[in-house]
């Protein structure tokens, strides 16, 4: 098939005009966003998040099994049904899944150090939650008081002696001191480690949480320094000897790990499913009580919109809520306990922040595609940082630019700013995408107070909860519903952000070249990014029943729309 270049230029033109005015998908997940809306007040995610971030939760410990036992108290008020009650024709369910763990649990009770001598601490757990080391065990209930012995580099720390003594650095890694502890017999460590990021000559008093290796057989303690703290006990050393008094308190026993899975079946095509998952371990307000608030929110909401006849839908939905990863993962994986395949996967990590607060934008952490292995112009990537990848890691697929568009939409209405970023990982995206299942994350970065004690329910926007679970919803429903005229529009938008991607890229390319870059490198960009969208235009097949002949040649023509542009337009040839 052909297509004159007057043709294609005048639907270029006329899509782009349009594009600048609303998203090709406007029409498609506008009743959404007026269904959602009204409904979508962010008090129930809020409190959620009041209670859950009161605990500091590992999985199997108090304050995670009391946050799976809250979401399934509210599971059960908006109507879902535990799957050993329900009957087959109960479209609302959840089960708690309970499974063995392979080492104790570990939650802190309290903790103090103060220099012998003086009369206030110089770190408590009343104020610096954080300050204990993950599985850190127990000193005496009186402490323990020994000379603190600093040391400067890896050298030191193998010619010193340190037989009970109490090891300070703030230069050698925690895994090597844990390590020459044993070996030397220490009686516990201090450390401080705090990336420039989290900005710790501001936020002086904050200390980001630190895990230490369980090992029942030596159990040992160690505490994290604030800047504070670490600038304290500096000063002090610098003068002479330093004794401190350090006492910790903790629990570690055996317990069970615990996991949420609340399903909504579809009316039609129940074999086929979206999956939300919020992980609830960590000890912050929006990392990730937000996004465990937030998500139970979207479930009652779906629920009551369905029960009162507002909404139906054809495929499965699903929310999940565990320990990080290893729920996602253990999900995607045993497909025996579920019915429905996975079809997209979305992660909810702190998705609540008070950006003007914390410093940290809204992100959607984009499937793997050529801005992760050429990241320039307006891509960025978080502080988190990301490892270059190669063209053949890439996953095409509609769900990038559909979730960025339907997000786009919300930020235009609610004046609201949404950002990406590339592929990064590190969350519950990573286990749907390993399975080759499209996945993204929602979250927020780069923010000042991450993994700090400062991370409290001060740092939470209520609205920023709204914005991120509306889109969320909306996206969700046109998914579960979509159809041939979802793939149509679909197409559409892809062919648009497409073309733009390209000429941006173009662009960029030619000022590489003027620059002394390579051409031939350049093109390969080109080329990537074109290959990249020619197999994500194949991916809305997904949308519609196998074999569906409309969109097949609907396809087939925003291919040649896109080859034809290649032609027509000068890129970096």
């Amino acid at each position: 098939m052909k297509i004159k270049v007057f043709f294609f230029l005048f639907f270029l033109a006329t899509c782009i005009h349009s594009f600048a005015q609303k998203t090709p998908l406007y029409k498609v997940i506008n009743p959404y966003f007026k269904m959602v809306r009204p409904e979508f007040k962010g008090d129930l995610a809020y409190e959620t998040v009041a209670f859950v971030e009161k605990y500091w939760r590992v999985a199997g410990n108090t304050g995670f099994n009391q946050t799976v036992y809250r979401i399934a108290e509210k599971l059960e008020s908006a109507g879902y049904i535990l799957e050993e009650k329900a009957k087959g024709t109960d479209r609302f369910t959840y089960r708690i899944e309970t499974r063995k763990m392979d080492r104790p649990t570990w939650e802190p009770v309290t903790a103090s150090l103060k220099i012998v001598g003086s009369d206030e601490n110089l770190l408590s757990s009343e104020t610096n939650r954080n300050m204990i080391y993950q599985y850190s065990s127990s000193t005496t209930p009186a402490g323990v008081s020994a000379e603190v012995v600093y040391i400067e580099s890896k050298e030191e720390l193998d010619s010193k002696v340190l037989s009970g003594k109490i090891i300070f650095s703030d230069q050698v890694p925690y895994r090597n001191l844990q390590t020459t502890a044993k070996e030397k017999g220490a009686l516990g460590i201090l450390t401080y480690d705090m990336p420039e990021y989290l900005q710790p000559e501001k936020n002086t008093t904050s200390i980001q949480f630190r895990s230490s290796r369980y090992d029942a057989e030596n159990p040992s303690w160690a505490i994290a320094l604030s800047f504070e703290a670490k600038e304290k006990l500096k000063a002090a050393l610098a003068k002479g000897k330093v004794e401190v008094l350090a006492k910790v308190e903790t629990k570690i026993y055996d317990s069970e790990e615990l996991t949420v899975v609340a399903n909504i079946r579809g009316s039609e095509l129940p074999l086929e499913s979206l999956v939300f998952s919020a992980h609830i371990q960590e000890p912050g307000a929006n990392d990730n009580a937000t996004g465990v608030g937030m998500q139970l929110e979207m479930a009652t909401i779906t629920a009551d919109l369905m029960q009162k006849g507002k909404l139906d839908l054809d495929r499965t939905l699903t929310f999940l809520w565990g320990d990080e990863i290893i729920s996602t993962r253990r999900y995607v994986a045993e497909k025996d306990k579920r019915d429905a395949e996975i079809n997209w996967g979305i992660s909810l990590d702190m998705v609540g922040e008070n950006t003007a607060v914390t410093g940290g934008t809204f992100l959607i952490e984009k499937m793997p595609d050529p801005s992760a292995i050429w990241t320039r112009g307006e891509d960025k990537h978080s502080e988190w940082g990301g490892d270059p990848m190669t063209i053949d890691q890439m996953k095409p697929h509609y769900l990038n630019d559909f979730i960025i568009s339907t997000f786009e939409e919300q930020g235009k209405y609610a004046d609201w700013v949404v950002k990406t970023n590339p592929f990064e990982g590190g969350s519950d995206h990573t286990p749907f995408l390993q399975a080759d299942i499209p996945g993204l994350l929602l979250w927020h970065f780069t923010d000042q107070f991450y993994h700090t004690d400062l991370d409290r329910l001060d740092k939470v926007s209520q609205q920023t909860m709204v914005n991120v679970g509306t889109a969320a919803l909306v996206s969700a429903y046109t998914l579960l519903n979509a159809d041939e005229k979802t793939a149509e529009k679909m197409l559409e938008m892809l062919v648009l952000k497409a073309t733009n991607r390209l000429i941006v890229e173009s662009q960029l390319s030619k000022k590489a070249i003027a620059a002394g870059g390579d051409a031939k490198a350049e093109q390969e960009i080109l080329d990537t990014w074109l290959d990249y969208y020619l197999k994500t235009l194949d991916t809305v097949k997904d949308l519609v029943p196998k074999g569906d002949e409309k969109t097949e040649k609907n396809i087939e023509m925003a291919k040649i729309l896109l080859k034809t542009q290649i032609e027509n337009t000068p890129f970096a040839r």
